[in-house]
């Protein structure tokens, strides 16, 4: 069985990540350092505690596990801490990236599967956003994560490293077989906000922003189904093994919806009313993120199959509703 590592394997997207390795036949290897992870989450094949910024302890789980290829979704993710701090964001995830990349082409790997993010795109309303369009990151978030498409770039051309980077839009759901779910602390992600609100376990749900020029007001985002997002993970990393070029690719359904938008959608798949206070604007958010991702279908076959909004709702609801389940 070739292994393959997952970096932030412990984390939402990277636990679903694994699991999806291991249904296509991989042995996923979570590298974690728990910061935001869950060891609790690593259900799918060995667990690596480390941190990115540790070489040496890299170079050792490279040589333990000698795995074909890197799934690296590692990284801090909050836009708005990002404003507040964008030195932590540069440091863990381009200097992480960069320590990582190093282990990587040391130890002779050549196939990278990259987490990048719609943020790169920054402030462009109005615009379907394809890979084509500038990159112009309002947040260090989204610069730290240009920077390491660059990084890839660079190092591809040095060391014949290929890779694949997503750029991909708002991540909802959960797996349906409620195996492993979303579950931060802090939460910062809309619907499970709205979900806990509705279980009262907050007394309301913050809408930070009513003023934006939209139908509504309120920020427009894509949404796709975190199984849809790993699924085009594990086509990229094949696509590599294959023997195929790399690229960059954008993970979207082409359709955003409205904060107000998904907090209907949230009463009415739970059939209670979600609780609601209007906040001001948050520094760093745009007004509109839709994503074209017609390249992904054109060289790597994916078609999101769960990402309707009710869908991701209801799969979310059902692993809130899980026995222990804690945010």
């Amino acid at each position: 069985m070739q292994s393959v590592l997952v970096t932030g394997g412990a984390g939402y997207i990277g636990s679903h990540a694994c699991k999806r390795l291991a249904e296509a036949g991989y042995d996923p290897v979570t590298y974690d350092n728990l910061s935001t992870g869950w060891a609790q989450a690593v259900k799918f094949g060995p667990f690596e505690q480390g941190d990115l910024l540790d070489r040496a302890r890299l170079d050792a789980v490279l040589a333990a596990h000698r795995p074909v290829a890197v799934m690296h979704f590692a990284a801090l993710s909050d836009v708005g801490q990002s404003m507040r701090d964008p030195a932590l964001y540069w440091r863990n995830n381009v200097c992480g990236s960069m320590t990582l990349l190093d282990a990587v082409t040391a130890a002779g790997i050549d196939a990278f599967v990259f987490s990048s993010t719609c943020a790169t795109y920054g402030e462009q309303d109005g615009v379907m956003l394809d890979e084509g369009c500038a990159q112009q990151p309002i947040n260090a978030y989204g610069g730290s994560k240009r920077a390491v498409e660059d990084m890839l770039r660079d190092y591809g051309r040095q060391s014949g490293l290929r890779h694949v980077a997503f750029r991909y839009f708002n991540v909802a759901g959960a797996d349906p077989d409620r195996q492993v779910g979303e579950c931060h602390r802090p939460e910062t992600h809309l619907i499970p906000l709205a979900l806990d609100a509705v279980r009262g376990r907050r007394e309301h749900l913050t809408i930070f922003g009513t003023d934006y020029r939209t139908p509504d007001g309120t920020c427009i985002r894509d949404y796709v189904h975190v199984l849809d997002l790993v699924d085009a993970h594990v086509r990229g990393l094949e696509h590599l093994l294959a023997g195929g070029d790399g690229g960059v690719f954008n993970l979207g359904t082409g359709r955003g919806f409205s904060v107000r938008e998904v907090i209907d959608a949230v009463g009415d798949v739970t059939d209670a009313p979600v609780p609601v206070v209007e906040g001001a604007r948050r520094p760093g958010d745009c007004t509109a993120l839709v994503s074209g991702s017609r390249l992904a279908e054109a060289v790597l076959g994916w078609r999101p199959q769960r990402s309707d909004l009710r869908t991701m709702i209801s799969d979310a609801w059902g692993w809130h509703q899980m026995p222990g389940y804690s945010a």
